[in-house]
């Protein structure tokens, strides 16, 4: 037995330990994730210092980050819950699309909103919007959830300016523009089947604990529909983070390298900064007409913060397996094996990205490598990039399971367990990867 069959053995046996621990034996996710970790890290042979090192390595880069975005963006998630912005977008989109059609209206909102921002901005910004609706119609968080997470999963990993997909751009020298509009013909079906579809028949057979803290603290207020804020500044308001992003994006495509306006412009689309202004602003165009005191909004702030203190332990714990698996060799050893399979490039890109992804549970890692490693031998064989773009994006969204960061996101937001988890979250992002190669490979007939 070869040394990489060894690691993805050892791998394997890792993430099937961690579901017994915590779905079988109950042991909390986050001493789960602790104890496989540094556990693979030994039985990959690396010492138990670096195994340790990677683990914290990896909790503090994803923490850096999203401890942030969710901190910041819940409390904005707060404010427009309690001042009735999210029960205004909510019945929005009930009177427009209908109580029977809402979950379609999520994916339609998510995909647009999240072409400009990471997962985890637009799932906070966005999730109130989720409770809010369940609330009101009564409808499974499962039903109206899934869709939510399917369109921002589909643009995140399909479509620039995300930051793998515009260096696979780069990589792969894809013309950004067509790899945007094939982004866009084969990503909308892709996030309607993993979403609004399957989200539809899973609801029925996942049903979820009554109790959930943190709907509790970001459905809305009882707020008689006449004192609700208009639509346009609700919307507006939670739009302000992706507009201050999309015009970052602008300022580094169109303005000179030393321009102060780009640079300005960069500093206020960071999605950190963007989201500190989106909640101030939202004090002034939500809180201030309401005439809540500043007593009342720190209140609003701490309470909401609470629920938050597990799921970003758990989101940090698992970044550190995935730091962990990466370091130990486990994602060299899944792209070697994919690229002695000898297939086609675009099945390729997408395989060895798929394999990489559930190794190591990273998006953007799967994306960044396989596009390295198969970019040179797709430009020997003439494969039209903007593609091969699209096929690596589905690769890297296969089979999300406890290794990845997004997985723990949604199951502690919506109070899930972890095979419900699994049948949910982690099957709809396996629909994903199927159906965006299968869509890529039917546009590659006709393109």
């Amino acid at each position: 037995m070869t040394g990489d069959t060894r690691l993805l053995l050892f791998a394997l046996g890792a993430v099937v330990l961690l579901i017994v621990l915590i779905a079988r034996l109950k042991l909390h996710p986050l001493i789960a994730l602790i104890v496989v970790s540094l556990g693979m890290g030994a039985v990959a042979g690396m010492p138990l210092a670096d195994a340790a090192t990677a683990f914290q390595n990896g909790v503090g880069s994803a923490l850096g980050f999203i401890a942030i975005v969710v901190g910041v963006g819940t409390m904005l998630g707060k404010v427009m819950a309690e001042s009735g912005a999210a029960a205004r977008i909510a019945t929005t989109l009930i009177a427009w699309f209908g109580e029977r059609r809402v979950h379609w209206a999520l994916m339609v909102v998510a995909f647009i909103l999240g072409i400009p921002v990471f997962f985890q901005v637009g799932f906070v910004l966005l999730v109130p919007l989720v409770f809010t609706i369940a609330r009101r119609t009564g409808l499974s968080l499962v039903k109206l959830g899934i869709p939510l997470v399917a369109g921002l999963s589909v643009v995140h990993g399909m479509l620039p300016p995300h930051p793998a997909a515009m260096l696979a751009v780069t990589t792969f020298g894809a013309d950004i523009g067509r790899t945007i509009l094939y982004g866009l013909i084969v990503g909308l079906p892709t996030a309607a089947l993993a979403g609004p579809i399957y989200g539809a028949w899973i609801s029925a057979r996942t049903p979820l604990p009554a109790d959930n803290p943190l709907a509790a603290q970001l459905s809305e207020s009882d707020v008689a529909l006449a004192q609700l804020p208009g639509f346009a500044i609700s919307l507006f308001t939670v739009l302000v983070p992706v507009l201050l992003m999309l015009l970052a994006t602008a300022a580094d495509a169109t303005l000179a390298a030393d321009s102060v306006t780009r640079a300005t412009l960069r500093f206020a689309g960071n999605p950190i900064v963007a989201l500190l202004i989106a909640l101030l602003f939202s004090f002034w165009s939500l809180i201030r007409p309401r005439g809540f005191s500043r007593e009342q909004v720190l209140k609003f702030c701490n309470d909401c913060l609470a629920p938050t203190a597990t799921i970003l332990l758990v989101i940090g714990a698992g970044a550190g397996f995935n730091q962990v698996l990466i370091a130990s060799g486990v994602g060299r050893a899944m792209a070697a094996l994919a690229r002695g399979s000898h297939a086609s490039p675009i099945l390729l890109a997408w395989l060895v990205a798929a394999l990489i992804r559930v190794a190591t549970g990273s998006a953007t890692v799967a994306m960044t490598t396989a596009s390295g490693l198969v970019a040179p031998i797709a430009a020997a064989l003439g494969t039209p990039p903007e593609l091969l773009v699209l096929a690596t994006g589905a690769g890297s969204l296969v089979l999300s399971h406890v290794n990845d960061a997004g997985f723990w996101l949604v199951k502690e937001f919506f109070n899930m367990t972890v095979p419900q988890t699994l049948q949910t979250w982690t099957v709809a992002e396996t629909i994903i990867g199927v159906a965006g190669l299968v869509f890529t490979l039917l546009l590659g007939l006709l393109v």
